[in-house]
Parts: structure tokens; C-alpha cells; sequence
């Protein structure tokens, strides 16, 4: 029950802060260069800050089974991996949409681009591995294998626009060195609230999806054990 009204509590912060955060995004004035094309920075920065923070958790959550062989940091890490791939598409989605007016074009195989959908790849096939594999034991350390060394994307994938020739612009939120916000403070004050809504979002789904993941595992589990006494 408390735990019910955890996940309840932080879904109705998470709306609010969403809601707040998309109004702010529709009265925020446009930017000098880019005008309204702005906005969608706001969307996609924290989409693409949360598929980070998911991959990351499917990578520490693998690596705690790893260690403790607990069943329900299984079922987080494939949560996480979940979350991952749905924010991952919409942060190429928002990418595509912003880069046609100001490339000329919705695609380009360019670094950051190219590193974001060979996650998709990643964690669409840890997502598969689980599904082809039907021993529990042995799908949850595989699994776990593979989320750990799929977390290297993260890093790769930040820095490929240091790394490499890109016309990816650098990240507006500058982490290198002396951390610098490159535009105007009112952005910064929306982007920060969108990126803690985000975030709540992400605890929010994982307690949800991880609750799903443990029902469905239960639910079989009692459908095994029928299945031997009647076998």
C-alpha cells in the first residue's frame, strides 16, 4: 500500500512539473537565430538526458544481478532498457524535426546521429537476447552482460561531438571543465524544469514497469508450479 502511494505521489509531481514545464515552453520567448524552433529543444535535450540516465540504470541495475543475483534487479534492468529505447526514439524524432529547417535535411550520418540509433541497435538486442532465451537464470546474466557493456554508448555518444568532425552542435549544457549553459538564463530555468520532470518521469515508469515485470514473472511462476503437480 505505501509503496502504491509512493508510485502515486511521484506520478501526480511528475504531471504537474510537465505541465508546468510545457506552458513555460509556449511563453518562453522565441530565440534570436532560431526563433520557435527553439522550443523543441526542450523536449529533446531531457528526452535525450533520460535515455542516458535509463541505459545507465540498465547498466548499474545488470551489474547489482551481477553481484547479488537478485531477481528484481533483473527485472529493473530490463525496464530500464525499455525506457531507453522509447526516449532514444523520441530524441531522434525531436532531432529530425529540428535539423530539417536548420540542415536542409532530416537525416545525416554524422557522429552524435549515427552513435544515438546504433543504440537502438544495443538495446533493441538485449531486449531480443531476452526474449530468445526461456531459463530465467541464464536469460537475467546474459542480459546483465550486455547492459553492462552497452552503458560504454553513453560516453561515446556525449563526447562524439568532440571527437569527431560533426555539425552536431556541442551540448548547450556544457559538462566539460567549468560547467556553462550556452543561451539565454530563461531557457536554462525551463530546461532545468523539464529535465527534473524527466527524471521523476523515469522513476516513475521504472516503479511501474518493474511492478508489471514482477506480476507477469509471479503469474508464470504459478503457472509452471500448476503445470508440474497436474503434469
Amino acid at each position: 500500500m505505501m509503496r502504491d502511494r509512493l508510485t502515486t505521489g511521484l506520478g501526480l509531481v511528475t504531471l504537474l512539473l510537465l505541465l508546468v514545464g510545457f506552458t513555460l515552453a509556449f511563453v518562453v520567448p522565441p530565440d534570436v537565430n532560431q526563433g520557435s524552433l527553439v522550443r523543441l529543444m526542450f523536449v529533446h535535450v531531457p528526452s535525450a538526458w533520460l535515455s542516458y540516465l535509463a541505459y545507465g540504470g540498465t547498466g548499474l541495475f545488470g551489474l547489482l544481478y551481477l553481484i547479488t543475483r537478485g531477481r528484481s534487479f533483473d527485472r529493473l534492468s530490463m525496464a530500464s532498457a525499455e525506457i531507453g529505447l522509447v526516449f532514444t526514439v523520441s530524441t531522434l524524432v525531436g532531432g529530425m524535426l529540428w535539423a530539417k529547417p536548420t540542415w536542409g535535411t532530416y537525416w545525416v550520418w554524422e557522429p552524435r546521429l549515427t552513435t544515438t540509433a546504433l543504440s537502438l541497435l544495443i538495446y533493441g538486442g538485449y531486449l531480443l537476447v531476452r526474449g530468445m532465451i526461456e531459463e530465467p537464470e541464464r536469460r537475467a546474466r546474459v542480459a546483465a552482460v550486455i547492459g553492462v557493456a552497452g552503458t560504454l554508448y553513453v560516453p561515446v555518444n556525449y563526447m562524439s561531438v568532440y571527437w569527431w568532425r560533426s555539425i552536431h552542435q556541442t551540448p548547450t549544457l556544457n559538462l566539460l571543465g567549468k560547467v556553462q549553459f550556452k543561451a539565454a538564463p530563461i531557457y536554462g530555468v525551463e530546461l532545468l524544469i523539464m529535465t527534473v520532470a524527466f527524471t521523476l518521469l523515469y522513476v516513475y515508469l521504472l516503479r511501474v514497469r518493474g511492478t508489471l515485470a514482477r506480476l507477469a514473472e509471479e503469474r508464470e511462476e504459478r503457472a509452471f508450479d500448476l503445470e508440474v503437480r497436474h503434469g
